[in-house]
């Protein structure tokens, strides 16, 4: 099982919390609250993995 870390931070001009997977193309999000960045992260990711799976 591989282990995937986001780089987050908040952005205090929109009031938004953002999250980045370095290194995977397109994995980025941005979200209210932590629980919904959480959630977003997951979900961008997966999408990530899965395109980056079809594409070999």
């Amino acid at each position: 099982m591989k282990i995937f870390t986001p780089y987050i931070e908040y952005d205090p001009e929109t009031k938004l919390y953002v999250g980045i997977f370095i290194g995977i193309t397109g994995a980025h999000t941005q979200a209210e609250t932590l629980d919904e960045l959480q959630y977003n992260l997951k979900e961008v990711l997966e999408l990530c993995l899965e395109e980056s799976r079809s594409n070999i």
